[in-house]
């Protein structure tokens, strides 16, 4: 009986179709010239080259032809005909530190609807210090986008000096912070960060951070500033940033470039002809901008004096409590607060303990609790504080800026999602503002220069050649957008809406927008200083 029931089997088995790899061959998988060809799209390379109808063939993760394509064939074909194909753009100044390991934030949709590809993180002084484990991480687990670092000199000072002190660093010290530095920019990052309004970042001053400038310097990397001073001190805070450069012989960056608060409007002219004094000097100096006349940080940063902020938030309570230091404090938060132009010029963004604020400015909030809106600052500290949302700028500066070939397109946001909070919108449309409202819709840049200001330019000042750019051999970071429709859609009422008319975006020659639709796609790396 056991051998009639393995006769039955054998003859069972015996009649089953051919598996992959047993019995007989199986056909080839069909091969391409292209795994994908974007046909008829109007093509800005993001030099300022004027752009050309043509074709663009993508194998692997490289742009691998440029040219008349369209008798070849590919495993996904998209038409572009009208539509506008450049390369992914560059965010550099972005603060998804954190988010880019968040199972929720971290394929960074808010920014691959607007056509952003890569994101530059370690802002203003603060985000991950060990860059070589920040790197492996992301290696490891991947992201929507491409990330790049810098290293925030605010975390490095508090881990050289163990707190956030009001100090000039020891010998020792500041002896830690260049090895700091150097294992950094070792370790791939591409320059340091400052954010002097912010601590402990505000109590270095310019001989500190010089000397670790110099190192960064050896490795061919930038110096990148949230300045000192936006406001009554703008100009002073430019010749700051400039200097340090030209100590430490390495290129100058300056970040969300403005004039802040109504006395200071019209200050832009002077700034960027500090900056152009400088370039026509030989000296490499750049800065970035988001679009729009409000910025966005924590409240405490916006009202309340850096001396007052050393060390922890319980240490800040208590001298808000003491009598001598208290009343400074709150003469201090309401001069502030009469510079930015009154309380209702502030919004709040995102406070965790009463989240029904979220939205309201500080007057209306204040009136709501029933208190002096430096009151409510005091109250909302005690809270643990929150971000808020300043219009403190005005649209002629914007635009000023806006136009000078030195200034690159940057957010100043993060991954953001759907929620109750607030956020300035500019984590959701930067981009798509940039082109869509401000040089298509309103004209005030060429849309070469847009995209240029977006890619090719922040490609520049980093210091790479195979990302920014779409030309033979580089990476497969490319974006198709209708030039009719791209438009950033986030407001300050609800700031929590994708940009539109971003059709397709490519990320190292992987879909990860489709039709509008994002994919979930994980293909975004790693991206370290070239070796000099």
């Amino acid at each position: 009986m056991i051998t009639s029931l393995a006769s039955t089997v054998l003859l069972l088995v015996s009649a089953l179709p051919c598996q992959a790899g047993r019995g007989e061959p199986q056909p080839p998988a069909p091969t391409f010239d292209y795994d994908v060809l974007i046909l008829d799209g109007t093509v800005y390379s993001g030099a300022d080259e004027q752009p050309t109808i043509t074709d663009v063939g993508i194998r692997g993760d490289r742009v691998v032809a440029i040219g008349d394509l369209n008798g070849n064939s590919a495993a996904r074909r998209i038409d572009a005909t009208g539509m506008i194909v450049c390369p992914g753009f560059i965010d550099l100044h972005n603060h998804g530190d954190k988010q880019v390991f968040s199972k929720r934030l971290r394929q960074n949709t808010c920014y691959l609807t607007q056509g952003c590809t890569t994101i530059v993180t370690g802002n203003c002084g603060g985000g991950a210090l060990d860059v070589k484990r920040f790197f492996e991480r992301l290696d490891k687990q991947g992201c929507g986008v491409n990330v790049a670092h810098l290293i925030p000199q605010g975390t490095l000072r508090e881990k050289a000096m163990g707190g956030s002190f009001r100090r000039p660093p020891t010998a020792r010290e500041l002896d830690k912070m260049r090895a700091l530095a150097e294992q950094g920019m070792a370790a791939g990052a591409f320059g340091m960060s400052t954010g002097l309004i912010y601590t402990p970042g505000a109590y270095a001053k310019i001989d500190e951070i010089a000397a670790i400038a110099k190192v960064v310097a050896q490795y061919g990397g930038l110096y990148a500033s949230h300045i000192r001073s936006e406001g009554a001190g703008l100009l002073d805070a430019v010749a700051e940033a400039i200097e340090i450069g030209q100590r430490a012989g390495c290129a100058v960056h300056l970040s969300h470039f403005k004039a802040s608060k109504p006395p200071n409007w019209g200050k832009v002219k002077q700034s960027c002809a500090m900056v152009e004094k400088a370039r026509a000097a030989g000296r490499s100096v750049t800065c970035d901008q988001y679009p729009y006349r409000a910025s966005s940080t924590s409240l405490a940063a916006l009202t309340i004096p850096t001396w007052a902020r050393e060390g922890s938030n319980k240490q800040l309570i208590k001298r808000i409590d003491a009598a001598d230091t208290g009343a400074r404090i709150r003469k201090a938060i309401a001069k502030s607060l009469k510079q930015r132009g009154g309380a209702d010029q502030i919004l709040i963004a995102h406070f965790r303990k009463n989240p029904k604020w979220n939205g309201m400015n500080l007057q209306d909030a204040a009136a709501a609790a029933g208190v002096d809106p430096v009151d409510l600052v005091v109250q909302i500290q005690r809270g643990g504080g929150c971000s808020a949302v300043a219009f403190s700028m005005c649209d002629e500066d914007v635009e000023y800026i806006m136009r000078k070939p030195y200034v690159a397109t940057a957010s100043d946001g993060s991954s953001k999602m759907a929620g109750p909070t607030r956020p300035h919108p500019r984590s959701y449309g930067t981009f798509s503002r940039k082109v869509g409202h401000y040089a298509i819709e309103k004209k005030v840049i060429p849309l070469l220069q847009a995209i240029r200001s977006s890619s090719g330019l922040p490609a520049d000042i980093l210091g790479i050649d195979d990302r920014g750019y779409l030309r033979t051999g580089t990476y497969a970071d490319v974006i198709v957008f209708d030039p009719a429709r791209i438009r950033d859609r986030a407001t300050f009422v609800d700031p929590h809406q994708h940009s539109v008319g971003v059709l397709w975006v490519l990320v190292n020659g992987k879909v990860a927008v489709a039709n509008e639709k994002p994919t979930g796609s994980m293909n975004g790396r790693v991206v370290r200083r070239p070796q000099k």
